[in-house]
């Protein structure tokens, strides 16, 4: 196969390592573990170091192995480029990392996962103005802008209440404004989403949810689309101007975030990622088909007070969801009637597993009051629209008849 061609999603990503040469004809990028490389002639070193021709410095800053991961993600998500970091957090840190200056604003939507909420009460900490917003409307996003805005940010769908961020209107005003729009990517994964498609500059996944899929692998993903300018962004240093206006804002960053702060992808977890994300397609598919069956089944149910899933005709967001994706996501959550205790309904579960994770092969349940959202308080939580008796469901590939049977006959007993 050439470079030019175009195939399918799966096909692509399967054979994305041979597109270049691989040793010893193996079908997938060996795992290099080495952290430093030599080089016979010292002239090459210092052109690799002074970016005048490729090659790896030090495994911090790159691994073969890793780079090998970051051209596939590069290819779903239909990119530029793209830089892999040791978690998805590490990478929406390094966006604040690089990016960001003292006096600066951002506008985020409000509902986010919890440890991004953190993030950005961390970060307002430090010198930078956030506004949250109720990000479903565009013109709450347009409302909260100032001259100081630098960046607007977005979950596609946000974890856990599964509201859907008015996507193309928001892309719509951030190119007009120069501002740079920065989606991330987790809820939906590059196969049901390509937030290029709605003008997002930056695109965040983090790969130890549906793109590993096997929940044995941390990292995160920063993939630059193409779509922002980044000679309108004022915080680019000099020094990183030396390249193409379109390598800025990623040469930056690796070197602001990857290089000085050290969030680097081991290429352990790179392949045990690249080789889970082979079959990202097939479980996206099977994962979503079992979500809108389960949350369909929840729905019908008298003992449950409410279900959140954008697959749902009721979802306040099912028809910008229609619109935009290729499916609906494997997240969903829901309130039990008053009386019923959470605690027990989990206890009473046989095949969904209490636990904290996202994306899984398995199906996960937790109760989000009291556990990932506990922190931030009854009142945060009340804003987000959170209830105490709300669970997170992460659904898995398990055969359809059986997820929906579980989750019955622990409303029954």
């Amino acid at each position: 196969m050439s470079e030019h061609q175009k195939y399918g999603f799966t096909t692509t990503i399967l054979h994305s390592d041979r597109q270049k040469p691989i040793e010893h004809g193996s079908l997938h990028k060996p795992i290099h573990t080495s952290v430093t490389y030599g080089y016979r002639d010292a002239r090459e070193l210092a052109s690799v170091f002074q970016g005048k021709q490729p090659g790896y410095r030090y495994g911090r800053q790159g691994n073969p192995t890793v780079a090998a991961l970051e051209d596939k993600i590069t290819k779903m998500e239909d990119g530029l480029s793209t830089i892999c970091f040791s978690t998805g957090m590490a990478a929406i840190g390094a966006v604040v990392q690089a990016l960001l200056r003292a006096g600066d604003h951002v506008v985020s939507s409000s509902f986010l996962f919890g440890n991004t909420n953190s993030l950005w009460q961390t970060v307002a900490g430090q010198g930078v103005d956030v506004s949250f917003v109720d990000a479903t409307d565009v013109s709450n996003v347009e409302a909260a802008l100032t001259p100081a805005t630098r960046l607007v940010f977005v979950e596609t769908i946000a974890n856990p209440r599964t509201q859907v961020a008015d996507l193309k209107r928001i892309g719509q005003l951030c190119r007009e404004r120069g501002i740079l729009y920065v989606v991330d990517n987790t809820m939906t994964s590059p196969y049901l989403f390509r937030p290029r498609a709605v003008d997002a500059g930056l695109v965040i996944n983090s790969l130890t949810k549906s793109i590993a899929g096997h929940g044995n692998a941390l990292g995160g993903s920063l993939t630059d689309t193409g779509m922002y300018d980044w000679t309108r962004f004022p915080n680019i240093f000099d020094n990183y101007k030396r390249a193409a206006p379109t390598q800025w804002g990623m040469t930056q960053i690796r070197a602001k975030a990857l290089r000085d702060f050290g969030g680097s992808l081991g290429p352990e977890a790179a392949h045990h990622i690249a080789v889970g994300a082979e079959t990202m397609a097939l479980r996206m598919e099977r994962e979503c088909a079992n979500a809108l069956a389960v949350a369909n089944m929840l729905a019908a149910d008298k003992r449950v007070a409410a279900v959140h899933y954008p697959g749902l005709a009721a979802h306040p967001q099912h028809a910008v969801a229609a619109e935009l994706f290729s499916g609906y996501g494997s997240l969903l959550s829901f309130e039990l009637k008053e009386g019923i205790d959470c605690f027990d309904y989990l206890n009473r579960l046989k095949l969904a597993v209490p636990a904290s994770n996202l994306g899984d092969t398995r199906t996960l349940v937790i109760p989000v009051a009291h556990t990932i959202f506990y922190e931030m308080g009854p009142e945060r939580r009340a804003s987000m629209g959170i209830a105490e008796s709300l669970i997170r469901v992460s659904i898995g590939i398990e055969d359809t008849v059986d997820l929906v049977e579980d989750f019955r006959q622990a409303l029954d007993a």
